[in-house]
């Protein structure tokens, strides 16, 4: 696995460690958005999944949707569905759901994907920020599978690979697929593979 370089030197410049396991990329990826980077972001992963059919991109709500809607002009402008952290009063057609507990907020959450937006015929590519622990990304492949639909891979932008969620995904069988790969974050110092 080597990681993107232009990401692990924003990171390095731009972001911030915290504590053992926080990484702090608010200033380009999840509170602020660098688009000009979102786009190089999107692109590596459509070298990441060259020659895979792609026709669906499926992520969670909020921070996930900026690097789908990046990623999907690489795929033929696949639609981006995003999992919602709970039910809107306005989705009365059904849904698949899946729990996925978060490690940052340390709750759990109920994600839900209309059922008219994700079907037996998609192959769906999963995008997320962070994989960590792999909950979100366990939740969004649970709901891929109860919908019939094939999961083609998931792609992350940063991998935490000391949490281990990597491991467990890729121990279940599926394609996972880091921009960049944190080995270690110990004293402020992040270390990358």
């Amino acid at each position: 696995m080597k990681s993107m370089k232009a990401l692990v030197d924003k990171i390095r410049n731009e972001g911030k460690a915290i504590g053992t396991d926080i990484v702090k990329v608010d200033g380009f990826i999840n509170h602020q958005l660098d688009v000009a980077f979102m786009e190089q972001l999107g692109r590596e992963f459509s070298w990441k999944f060259d020659g895979e059919e792609v026709d669906l991109i499926l992520t969670v709500e909020s921070s996930g949707i900026a690097i789908a809607c990046a990623t999907a002009p690489f795929f033929s402008y696949a639609p981006v569905v995003f999992a919602k952290k709970s039910v809107p009063v306005s989705m009365v057609e059904g849904y698949y759901h899946a729990d996925t507990h978060s490690a940052t907020t340390g709750e759990t959450t109920t994600l839900v994907v209309s059922k008219k937006f994700i079907n037996e015929e998609n192959k769906v590519l999963i995008l997320d920020d962070f994989l960590s622990h792999g909950e979100s990304a366990r939740a969004l492949a649970s709901i891929v599978k109860d919908a019939g639909a094939e999961l083609v891979g998931i792609g992350v932008v940063i991998e935490k690979a000391f949490l281990n969620g990597g491991k467990i995904l890729r121990d279940m069988g599926y394609r996972v697929e880091p921009l960049a790969v944190i080995d270690h974050i110990e004293d402020g110092n992040i270390e990358f593979r």
